[in-house]
């Protein structure tokens, strides 16, 4: 064995049980799901099951409110995503492209709020609701996701924005085309990446949030989102744990076909983000 094999052993060693720790759970969850009640309920954990169910599936799909608060969920995060990517646009073109007084002091505070932990705001934004009757309502939600996803989307896309060189837009405008119609058609084209990747990071913030969610939806119970319906997913007798493994796998199975779709762009755009600017 040459001794660049061996120095790479530790580091696949690591590799191999960071993978294990984080797949492991995934695996379980849709193992769950489809396991029969019997095998979930054993006092042993069966790993290999001999049969494999779809009741549970069947049961979390005619629970009540599923389709509901599925919708909840795509609105808030729909909502959210378009939102974001619509002002940040305008805040890195003007960032990245324009002179003006107060520029470095608001890029300062961009990368302060998107560092800024999301828990710190739980309680001044309940209060805020609350004061200005915004508690048990969607839009409230989407709001508060846009706001929380906004700083990271306007920071990947400045990045994008500064690499794309400002003569292609000079060229396109001594050709007759207006400043915005330079951007629509010769810069944004290249900023593809970065929406995606900005996209799919909004998409994910918002799709699997619990503690907002939890916390500003009180009353209106037809109003609340997925994670927090399924953290009340039980019967008289317990948690329906079959059950509740299904609704999580058909929940996690959006981010799992969007980021599959996505996945080359994205990769380029997190990348792409990291290191230009």
């Amino acid at each position: 064995m040459t001794p660049r094999a061996l120095r790479r052993i530790p580091l696949n060693t690591a590799a191999s049980i960071v993978f294990v720790l984080a797949v492991f759970p995934v695996y379980w969850m849709v193992l769950t799901a489809f396991k029969r009640t019997s095998d979930i309920q054993a006092e042993t954990p069966v790993f290999l099951p001999a049969s494999l169910t779809l009741d549970h599936f069947a049961h979390a799909v005619e629970a009540d409110g599923f389709w509901l608060f599925w919708r909840n969920s795509l609105l808030v995060t729909a909502g959210c995503v378009l939102l974001a990517l619509v002002v940040a646009l305008g805040a890195a073109f003007a960032v990245a492209r324009m002179r003006w007084r107060g520029r470095r002091g608001f890029v300062l505070m961009v990368f302060i709020a998107q560092v800024a932990p999301w828990e710190a705001l739980l309680i001044p934004m309940y209060v805020i609701a609350r004061d200005a009757d915004l508690l048990d309502r969607l839009g409230t939600l989407t709001l508060i996701y846009f706001m929380v996803t906004l700083p990271f989307t306007i920071v990947t896309l400045r990045s994008f924005l500064a690499a794309v060189p400002a003569e292609l837009e000079e060229a396109a405008q001594v050709d007759g085309c207006t400043r915005a119609e330079a951007f629509r058609r010769v810069t944004l084209p290249l900023l593809a990446p970065g929406l995606m990747a900005t996209s799919l990071f909004g998409f994910i913030t918002a799709w699997n949030e619990f503690a907002f969610a939890n916390m500003l939806i009180i009353k209106n119970q037809d109003d609340r989102t997925l994670p927090v319906w399924l953290s009340s997913f039980s019967n008289v007798f317990g948690t329906d744990w079959g059950a509740t493994m299904a609704a999580s796998t058909l929940f996690a199975l959006p981010v799992l076909i969007l980021f599959l779709v996505l996945q080359g762009r994205v990769a380029a755009g997190m990348t792409g983000g990291a290191v230009k600017g």
